[in-house]
């Protein structure tokens, strides 16, 4: 269908297509009042984007994300995770 697309979006980030799905699926269909759910999109996120993360802002994240339930707003998470001091 879009195989171009998807091909320059792999060599241009590095990242597979069936990764960017999975997680997608993922987040998707996540209950995000678990903290065990919510902890293993935030490993995958910081896996695929190539960022790695402390355990304790690991949990800061999981938690922000735990007390907003259902409210969750990826662009908060990716800004957590991309301070503008970096």
């Amino acid at each position: 269908m879009h195989d171009s697309f998807f091909k320059k979006i792999e060599q241009k980030t590095g990242v597979s297509m069936d990764e960017v799905f999975t997680l997608a699926n993922a987040i998707q269909h996540a209950d995000f009042s678990d903290e065990r759910q919510v902890k293993k999109i935030v490993r995958k996120v910081s896996k695929i984007a190539g960022k790695q993360i402390s355990s304790d802002f690991e949990d800061q994240i999981v938690k922000s994300v735990v007390q907003k339930g259902n409210k969750l707003n990826l662009n908060e998470i990716a800004n957590m995770m991309n301070p503008r001091n970096e």
